[in-house]
């Protein structure tokens, strides 16, 4: 995407990344939900990437609509018998509908059925990623340097902890590190947390704690991010540097891998925010994906596709959050009406829903804010 920089600071700069990743991740996270639905026999009036008014579409054989609208800020599957693109449902149509017509509504279907539907969206983001992961270490591979300490910074939480120059890192509270790289990545997003070294020296194992501590960089962009550092450096010969390309197998397992790790370390964030331990001005909305689209996108094609990634993976996430409109709102619904036996009155839906429209427009109130904040230097 080398082109892209003949436009610096232009809209388009930004814009076209943000779009490139923005509907790959939108695309796939609805074909999820529409796949499923057509699988269990929903009739589906209409598939939509973006909102607003129609840009462009067209009619499948099925009947449905597959439309783009032009505001580029998520999609939608509109199931026969739903109210809105939030897929609350049309009580009054439904009750209108003949037999055959109730077996296509998607609110006439099985609590499973439902379910399945519901969830296949963000599930369909997690493989997306796994997908994606997987392709890049199949086809550039990943650059692996030992995980072998050459410099010791004074005062550094590494020094008070025991390191020594020379210590290999095995592992990092159980887990196998593989390369320098693996251990920079666990320690960067544990900062003041403390974590258990497995070390190997002159030919013994041994076990250290040391707590990395949290400080402020700035990446090349301007960026300001917020990460655990342990204070030890590594400056490996280019002979020691390998490049390793895996097999498919190899390498879905690596895409899985990683995808958890995200997951998993986006779910410490949350915890972290909801515990008091870290702060929400790291949250970012539409502004921020955009700027940091058209930045990643100097790095290559391959750095744009990584953060698709990344992205589909908070998407997933998100959508899971059990918040009323949101694909975990709707899960809630259905946990609820299993125990229940029965759904929930339209009234108490529709309080619901109304809820969680407020949650999620005071969210993008909020991360927008944070963006603008950002951008701004403030």
């Amino acid at each position: 995407m080398e082109f892209l920089t003949g436009f610096g600071g232009s809209i388009l700069y930004y814009a076209l990344p943000f779009l490139f990743v923005l509907t790959v991740v939108i695309f796939f996270h609805e074909l999820g939900h529409f796949l499923v639905a057509r699988w269990c026999g929903v009739k589906i009036e209409a598939f939509s990437i973006g909102f607003g008014r129609e840009i462009a579409g067209f009619y499948d054989r099925h009947g449905t609509r597959w439309r783009l609208a032009w505001i580029p800020l998520g999609g939608y599957v509109k199931f026969h018998g739903d109210a809105s693109a939030a897929s609350t449902p049309d009580q009054g149509a439904i009750e209108q509908m003949s037999e055959e017509e109730r077996r296509g509504s998607f609110h006439a279907k099985p609590l499973g059925q439902r379910a399945a539907i519901v969830a296949a969206g963000p599930f369909a983001n997690f493989l997306l990623a796994i997908a994606i992961f997987a392709v890049v270490f199949m086809t550039v591979g990943r650059f692996i340097t030992p995980a072998v300490v050459d410099i010791v910074n004074p005062g550094s939480a590494a020094e008070q902890a025991g390191f020594e120059s020379g210590d290999e890192i095995l592992a990092i509270d159980g887990q196998e590190i593989g390369s320098f790289s693996d251990m920079q990545r666990i320690v960067s997003v544990s900062p003041d947390q403390e974590l258990t070294f497995l070390v190997q020296r002159e030919g013994e194992q041994i076990t250290l704690s040391a707590v990395p501590r949290r400080q402020e960089i700035e990446d090349r962009f301007g960026n300001v991010h917020r990460i655990g550092l342990l204070g030890i450096q590594r400056s490996a010969d280019a002979g020691e540097v390998v490049r390793e390309r895996s097999g498919p197998i190899a390498a879905l397992w690596l895409g899985t891998q990683e995808t958890w790790f995200v997951i998993d370390r986006t779910g410490r964030y949350i915890w972290g925010l909801i515990s008091g331990r870290e702060a929400a001005d790291q949250l970012g909305g539409p502004i921020r994906i955009a700027q940091i689209s058209g930045q990643v996108a100097e790095a290559g094609f391959v750095a744009l596709l990584n953060l698709t990634a990344v992205l589909s993976i908070s998407i997933g996430i998100l959508n899971l959050l059990p918040i009323p409109l949101l694909d975990g709102g709707h899960l809630v619904f259905y946990a609820v009406e299993a125990v229940r036996g029965r759904p929930l009155s339209e009234r108490a839906m529709d309080i619901g829903f109304r809820v969680g429209l407020a949650l999620v427009v005071m969210l993008m109130i909020f991360v927008t804010w944070n963006d603008i904040l950002q951008i701004s230097g403030l």
